[in-house]
């Protein structure tokens, strides 16, 4: 079976969607990099690192130093489907972030979005 598209993608591709979505609604940059610190365990060092390199979001998410333990309890729709359902490792982690970003876009609290 073929790769999904997005997992060839770059990060850095998709990195400024998040940004663009987080600050359409007042929220800023560093809110969105500490929910990527967060869910994955880069630094922001190597957030960086990974943004100017071509880092595919397959490898992004494959090689995430400590993916957080407590974003298996995200649940809720993104894009139509419901996060917890989607068994694909990869896809579930890239929805896991769509689903954090489109939270902190709500305008929920840090402390609602990210369970410390």
């Amino acid at each position: 079976m073929a790769k999904h598209n997005l997992y060839t993608m770059p990060v850095a591709n998709v990195y400024p969607h998040y940004i663009a979505k987080a600050e359409r609604k007042g929220r800023t940059k560093t809110e969105v990099d500490e929910i990527i610190h967060w869910l994955t365990g880069y630094s922001q060092a190597e957030l960086e690192a990974l943004l100017g390199n071509g880092t595919s979001l397959e490898t992004f998410f494959a090689k995430a130093p400590r993916l957080n333990p407590s974003r298996t309890l995200i649940k809720g729709l993104i894009c139509g489907i419901r996060v917890e359902d989607i068994e694909e490792p990869i896809m579930r982690e890239i929805r896991y972030l769509d689903k954090l970003v489109d939270e902190l876009a709500k305008g929920k609290a840090m402390e609602k979005i990210l369970w410390k």
